[in-house]
C-alpha cells in the first residue's frame, strides 16, 4: 500500500499552509479544516481500496514452448466494479517480453482481455508465478499491489516449429526444405521392393533374366533403401558447446552451439523416423542422457521429452569414456553422428574414441564452426589490429582443419559447418549413407 503522487502533493500543500498559519493566525482555522478533511478523505479512500475485491485473472497460453520462438499470452481480467488498474504478468524473468505492463479500464460485469508476446531464451523448466495487479483507490490517493491468478509451470523444448512444417510434407520434399541435396537412383537400393517392366535408364544388373525369359520381355528388379536401420545422435554437452551466437541476422537472440546441435538432431531424427529407421540419443560430457533407438513417429515425442532440459556444462568431455559407454549400450551396428566443437587439442582423445566405435558402427563427426570466424576472414584488413585478428583466426582454422584431416585419414566423415547449416549437413550425410547401403 503506497500513497499516490496526488496525496503526496496535498500533504506538501498542507505542510506549507501550516508554515503560513504560524505566521498568520487567521490561517490556522482553514489549515485545521483542510487537514481534517484530507485525513478523513484519505482514510476513507484507503478503507475502500482495502475492501475492494481482487479482480479475477485467467492466463491463456501453451504448456510447451519452443526456444527462441515468440508466442502470444492472453490475459483475461474480470472485476466486480468499474476501475482502472495496471497489470503485469510475472513471466520467467529471462524471457523477452513485448506488451507489458498494460493499463486496463475495467467495466463491472464484463471481461477485458489483451495479449502480449513472449520469447523463451533457455530450454528446460520455467514458471509463471502469477499476475501482478496495481489497484487505485476511488479518489486516486492510494495504490495497492496484489497478486492474482495462479502459478503455472511450463516446459521449454528445442525449436520443434520446423518439425510441424516437415510433418505436412513427404519425405523427399521435407528433406529439400531442410536444405539437403536429394540424389535419387531409380530402382536401386539394398532391399528388394518389386518386379516391374524394364525402363530406359535401368542398369543391366537390375534385369532379372529368368523372369524376363518367362515373360518374354525385359523385367527389372526394383530395390528400395533399407529400412529398420539405426541412427544414434551423440551430443557433446561439455564446455565446447557453450559458445553462443546470434540465432538470426537481427542479433537479438542468442543460441548456444548445443541449442543448434539439438535442433539439428531433432530434424535428422524426424526424417530418419519417416524413412522407417530407429532413432536414439546419447548425451555426454556435462548432462548425460540415453535414449535407446526407437521406431515410429511417436519416438520424436520421446526424444523431445528426453532432451528438452539438457544443458551444456563447463566441464571437459571425456570422449574415450563416452565411446566405451556407448559401445556397451548400442550393440547393434548403426550410424553414429557425433556433434561437437572439435579442437586440435582434443584430437588424440577423439581419435581413440572413434577407433573404438568404428569396430562396430559407422561414425560421422560434425564439428561446429563459429560463424564469427568466417566474418573475420571476410572483413577487409585496414589496420594492425585487423591484421592480427585475421592472422590468429586463420591459424586457428588451420589447426581445426588439421584435426579434421586426421579423422578423415581414419575413414571418418567430418562435417565442418556452422550452426545454421548443421541440419542440412546431417540430413545430407544420413541420406548418403542410406543411398550407399553402408549399414
Amino acid at each position: 500500500m503506497r500513497p499516490t503522487t496526488v496525496l503526496v502533493v496535498l500533504l506538501a500543500v498542507w505542510g506549507l499552509a501550516g508554515v503560513a498559519g504560524s505566521l498568520w493566525p487567521a490561517a490556522v482555522l482553514p489549515w485545521q479544516v483542510f487537514g481534517t478533511t484530507l485525513l478523513v478523505l484519505s482514510v476513507g479512500d484507503l478503507l475502500v481500496l482495502v475492501r475492494r475485491p481482487t479482480p479475477d485473472v485467467v492466463r491463456v497460453m501453451a504448456d510447451a514452448w519452443p526456444i527462441g520462438v515468440a508466442r502470444d499470452v492472453t490475459l483475461r481480467v474480470e472485476g466486480p466494479r468499474r476501475q482502472v488498474l495496471d497489470i503485469h504478468d510475472l513471466h520467467p524473468p529471462a524471457w523477452r517480453c513485448e506488451g507489458l505492463p498494460r493499463r486496463l479500464r475495467l467495466t463491472a460485469g464484463t471481461v477485458s482481455e489483451f495479449a502480449y508476446r513472449l520469447r523463451p531464451t533457455q530450454r528446460g523448466e520455467a514458471r509463471f508465478d502469477g499476475v501482478q495487479l496495481r489497484l487505485r483507490s476511488p479518489l486516486g490517493l492510494w495504490r495497492q499491489t496484489r497478486l492474482a491468478g495462479v502459478a503455472r509451470p511450463v516446459r521449454v523444448f528445442p525449436n520443434f516449429a520446423p518439425l510441424t512444417r516437415l510433418a505436412l510434407l513427404g519425405a523427399d520434399r521435407a528433406s529439400r526444405l531442410v536444405g539437403a541435396h536429394i540424389k535419387r537412383r531409380r530402382g536401386e537400393g539394398t532391399d528388394f521392393h518389386q518386379m516391374r517392366e524394364y525402363r530406359v535408364g535401368d542398369s543391366l544388373r537390375q534385369i532379372d533374366w529368368k523372369a524376363s525369359s518367362r515373360a518374354r520381355k525385359l523385367i527389372s528388379r526394383e530395390y528400395q533403401d533399407e529400412k529398420n536401420q539405426q541412427l544414434v545422435v551423440v551430443l557433446d554437452t561439455g564446455r565446447r558447446m557453450l559458445a553462443q551466437e546470434a540465432a538470426s541476422t537481427d542479433g537479438d537472440h542468442l543460441l548456444s552451439h548445443f541449442d543448434h546441435a539439438l535442433d539439428a538432431a531433432l530434424v535428422v531424427s524426424y526424417l530418419a523416423l519417416r524413412q522407417g529407421d530407429a532413432v536414439g540419443l546419447f548425451a555426454t560430457g556435462g548432462d548425460a542422457r540415453w535414449m535407446a533407438p526407437q521406431r515410429g513417429m511417436g519416438a520424436i515425442d520421446t526424444l523431445l521429452r528426453v532432451s528438452y532440459d539438457l544443458q551444456p556444462q563447463p566441464v571437459a568431455t571425456d570422449y574415450l569414456a563416452a565411446a566405451t559407454e556407448l559401445s556397451l549400450r548400442q550393440r547393434r551396428r548403426g550410424l553414429l553422428m557425433l556433434v561437437t566443437n572439435l579442437r586440435d587439442e582434443d584430437i588424440e582423445d577423439v581419435l581413440a574414441a572413434v577407433r573404438l566405435l568404428q569396430r562396430r558402427h559407422l561414425v560421422v563427426v560434425a564439428s561446429l564452426r563459429e560463424r564469427a570466424l568466417d566474418v573475420v576472414l571476410d572483413t577487409e584488413v585496414q589496420d594492425h589490429d585487423d591484421a592480427v585478428r585475421a592472422g590468429a583466426t586463420a591459424r586457428y582454422l588451420a589447426q581445426r582443419h588439421a584435426a579434421h584431416d586426421a579423422l578423415r585419414n581414419h575413414g571418418v566423415a567430418v562435417l565442418d559447418v556452422t550452426g545454421e547449416a548443421l541440419p542440412a549437413a546431417l540430413v545430407d550425410r544420413y541420406l548418403a549413407v542410406k543411398r550407399e547401403g553402408r549399414l
